[in-house]
């Protein structure tokens, strides 16, 4: 590590604690690898997951239409994402 590592580092606060785990575990070598995937097993089979998943979209993800619609009702202001998200 480094002090330009430390400064770099100071950028990316306010970033998501599980997006800059995720970040680190497309970016780390093998041992670094195995060491955040038992640190961190749920975010390694999540990551894994939206690898392989088309754009990175799980079954359980709610994703807007271009009008903001749901993709399961078609309303706006809908609350069945929360019984599929659950």
């Amino acid at each position: 590590m480094s002090l330009y590592d430390y400064e770099r580092s100071k950028k990316l606060e306010g970033e998501p604690f599980y997006g800059l785990i995720m970040a680190a575990m497309r970016r780390a070598d093998t041992d670094n690898m195995g060491k955040l995937e038992g640190l961190f097993p749920e975010v390694w089979d999540e990551l894994h997951a939206r690898y392989h998943a088309p754009g990175g979209v799980l079954e359980e993800d709610q994703v807007l239409g271009p009008d903001g619609e749901c993709p399961h009702c078609g309303e706006t202001d809908c609350r069945c994402h929360e019984e599929v998200g659950s």
